[in-house]
């Protein structure tokens, strides 16, 4: 199953919400329109002539479609239906003007306006999908950071799988000493991918196991080191010296490190995504975002509301358990999924 099938058929909520409710705005436009004072009769759309093959299968079920003239009603509904799929009020307003423009006084059906999303949506995420960058350096440092429960745990456990099935030599950190399932987590992933995991007594000082996984993976010759961290956010102050503790400690080993710092988020918080990142881009130097869960949520649009608003790099996105599941972000698939576009 290729990843975009998988995608599309795990964002069913998000798919299903956002293409529901497109739909549902044309033909209550329709409805309103056809109960409306002025009873003479439309004429009806030119269709082209009947094409044989799939391409005029699909180009006639669109022609039969239901259709509503784009005005400022229109506009304003699909404003509110963007925010409500999590897009942010900002992002929201700006993608539904652009996909107005051109089209105001002209009836468009649900199929035009779904594509019409999708390549505004593309647009935005395009500039910020980007693979994880791999350096020449040995070990190259990845320090992993997110709230407990966002799935950053699985994430490095899926990451380091797939590094050593691309032929890298991983070592994993399990600096989240105050979880002792985090830390069980990891070694599962580990004997799975034959990755060693560095472990500490719980409550140890994550830093001291950050400086001996370093000379670990020196010493072994390493290419990659992922260190799980702790995502306590009650005490912001206490997380954000253990970050820095973290870094200092490493950098007597590498004064370049970390190398990429990644943010896990969890897509079913929707908005509180971003808070997120403005709290963890104060506490810690991120680099790129990885996004979880995608296949639980309705809110999947939230995804589109960070890349416009911070620009960050985002690497990868899951859609469920499985190794397989965290594959790089492709923004035209996602954009497609999202809208509930086929393939």
């Amino acid at each position: 199953m290729s990843f975009f099938k998988k995608l599309k058929d795990r964002m069913f909520r998000s798919s299903d919400k956002i293409a529901g409710s497109l739909d549902a705005l044309v033909e209550e436009g329709e409805a309103a329109a056809d109960a409306g004072p002025d009873t003479a009769p439309r004429p009806e759309p030119a269709r082209e002539p009947a094409t044989p093959g799939l391409v005029g299968r699909l180009f006639g079920r669109e022609a039969d479609e239901p259709r509503r003239v784009m005005d400022d009603a229109m506009l304003e509904s699909l404003e509110e239906l963007l925010i409500e799929a999590d897009l942010g009020v900002d992002t929201a307003m700006r993608v539904a003007a652009n996909i107005a423009e051109g089209r105001m006084g002209r009836r468009i059906g649900a199929t035009e306006l779904k594509r019409a999303l999708a390549e505004e949506v593309a647009r935005i995420m395009t500039p910020v999908a980007r693979p994880l960058p791999i350096y020449p350096k040995r070990p190259q440092v990845v320090l992993v950071v997110g709230v407990n429960g966002s799935g950053k745990t699985t994430t490095i456990g899926k990451l380091a799988s797939q590094f050593k099935a691309a032929g890298k030599s991983v070592v994993i950190a399990a600096g989240d000493t105050f979880r002792a399932a985090a830390v069980e987590q990891l070694q599962i992933w580990g004997t799975r991918a034959g990755v060693p995991v560095l472990t500490a007594p719980e409550g140890s000082d994550p830093a001291s196991l950050a400086f001996d996984a370093m000379t670990r993976a020196q010493e072994t010759g390493a290419d990659l080191l992922l260190i799980d961290t702790a995502g306590r956010l009650q005490n912001r102050a206490d997380l954000m010296e253990e970050l820095a503790k973290i870094v200092r400690v490493i950098r007597k080993k590498d004064e370049t490190a970390p190398h990429n710092t990644l943010l896990v988020l969890d897509a079913t918080t929707g908005q509180n995504a971003v808070a997120q990142v403005d709290i963890f881009r104060k506490i810690a130097d991120v680099s790129g975002l990885v996004m979880t869960k995608l296949d639980g949520t309705a809110k999947g649009g939230v995804l589109v509301s960070l890349a416009d608003r911070f620009g960050l790099p985002i690497h990868a996105i899951g859609v469920g358990e499985q190794i397989d599941d965290l594959a790089p972000f492709d923004p035209e698939d996602f954009a497609r999924a999202l809208v509930g576009l086929a393939d």
